[in-house]
């Protein structure tokens, strides 16, 4: 991460992140993999629904509290 303030990944959302979405896809990553999108308040929820009912969706953690998984 750099340090630039993250910025929510909904599309032409500028707020500032306070969400991590990780998620995977069982059919393209191995199941340790983690995929992420940031999120605002006002769009955590939706875009929480949106991997949520794909099946991608395995945590939500405040920003703060994120910590990328050591690779091996």
């Amino acid at each position: 991460m750099s340090d630039e303030t993250p910025i929510c990944s909904a599309k032409g959302c500028r707020a500032d992140a306070v969400w991590v979405l990780a998620w995977n896809n069982p059919k393209i990553h191995t199941p340790e993999r983690r995929k992420t999108w940031l999120a605002c308040e006002e769009h955590r929820e939706h875009l929480s629904q949106f991997l949520g009912v794909r099946g991608f969706l395995k945590d939500v953690v405040k920003f703060a509290d994120w910590r990328e998984p050591e690779s091996s």
